[in-house]
């Protein structure tokens, strides 16, 4: 694995370098034009930016709590260091710490590690969920009821709001599917796909009754009520805190009348880039590809697109770190150590289910 890692941040690292020597000529950039831009940013705005993110932590802390509920209850903000803690790990060290949440809160709660997985990827479910159906339905009603040329490739944009509304409604019945009968799933994809390979039906048959055993957190149209609620809240925190970001840039015309739909484009691109998080080489990446959207999708300058992607990343990604140090040090939790244990356990849980 940290060979992989390290091949993986090697080729990043190499293509930032190339990048950089592709740019050097064709990019015009004028420091002192970036540092006014900065300099004349409205920080009450990117201070409410930062109080959405907080605030969306707080939110995230609570719907574990309630998705948890079924195997034991426990108050509501109790789990709100482990999330704190969690994602100041994935900020400095890298997508490879995303197990160290359920890894937290299994050692906090006394719980199972794998039931504290399937809440994680139910937790994900619900996020790209959330995102989606803001994304699609934002994008679509700018595109009916806006006037025409409100989105850069409209028409484009509009498709892949369409599919991404597709998608969290097919996502949605598949995983009430799974919910209800996931035995009758298991066997239904066990058999079909075991005409192309015996091998591979029996593979997805596992993966669906395991799925199906971690969705007992969801018992009720009660739970996935609060659930989805809460994650449509969270998002929508992060949506406005992308939304003030950019419009603090007061001067940069199309910062500063940054639309919702032009914002959730811009969400879209920066979540993309945050899939494949690499320590701190991912700053810059996600810095990259969100001010590259900006100047070839919203006509912005270069100065003040990477002034706003710095701050984007600062405000959504970074802003939780210093909290999450302090938390961590109180708590005792050594980074990188709990980052190896949570990936080890996660690898020992995975070696002793089914192959």
């Amino acid at each position: 694995m940290k060979k992989n890692q390290l091949i993986l941040g090697l080729v990043v690292f190499a293509a930032l370098v190339a990048l950089l020597v592709w740019g050097r000529d064709r990019i015009h950039f004028d420091f002192g034009v970036f540092r006014a831009q900065l300099a004349v940013a409205d920080w009450k705005r990117i201070v409410a930016a930062v109080a959405c993110i907080y605030a969306a932590y707080i939110v995230r802390a609570v719907r574990w709590a309630l998705l948890l509920r079924h195997n034991k209850k426990v108050p509501l903000l109790s789990l709100l260091g482990t999330q704190v803690i969690g994602f100041t790990a994935i900020a400095l060290i890298g997508r490879v710490a995303d197990p160290v949440r359920p890894y937290l809160v299994a050692k906090k709660t006394g719980l199972p590690l794998s039931s504290q997985l399937a809440v994680y990827i139910v937790e994900r479910l619900f996020d790209g969920g959330s995102m989606a159906l803001i994304f699609s339905s934002v994008i679509l009603v700018a595109t009916w009821f806006g006037t025409p040329g409100t989105l850069p490739h409209q028409e484009q944009v509009a498709l892949a709001a369409k599919w991404g509304l597709t998608a969290t409604a097919l996502g949605a019945f598949f995983l009430a599917a799974v919910r209800l009968a996931g035995g009758a799933v298991a066997s239904f994809l066990e058999t079909t796909l075991g005409v192309i390979s015996a091998r591979l039906g029996h593979a997805v048959g596992d993966k669906i009754r395991s799925f199906h055993q971690g969705l007992d957190i969801l018992r009720s149209l009660a739970d996935f009520g609060f659930a989805a609620g809460l994650s449509l809240g969270m998002w929508m925190l992060i949506t406005l805190a992308y939304l003030e970001s950019a419009r603090a840039f007061v001067a940069s015309p199309q910062l500063a009348s940054m639309t919702l739909a032009r914002c959730v484009l811009l969400l879209a691109v920066s979540g993309g880039a945050s899939v494949l998080q690499l320590p701190i080489i991912g700053w810059f990446t996600q810095i990259g590809i969100v001010s590259g959207a900006l100047v070839d999708f919203l006509g912005v300058a270069w100065e003040p697109a990477i002034a706003c992607a710095a701050v984007i990343l600062l405000v959504s990604f970074l802003a939780i770190v210093p909290v999450g140090l302090i938390w961590a040090r109180f708590e005792h939790v050594n980074l990188r150590k709990v980052t190896v244990e949570s990936e080890h356990a996660g690898e020992v849980l995975t070696a002793d289910e089914p192959a």
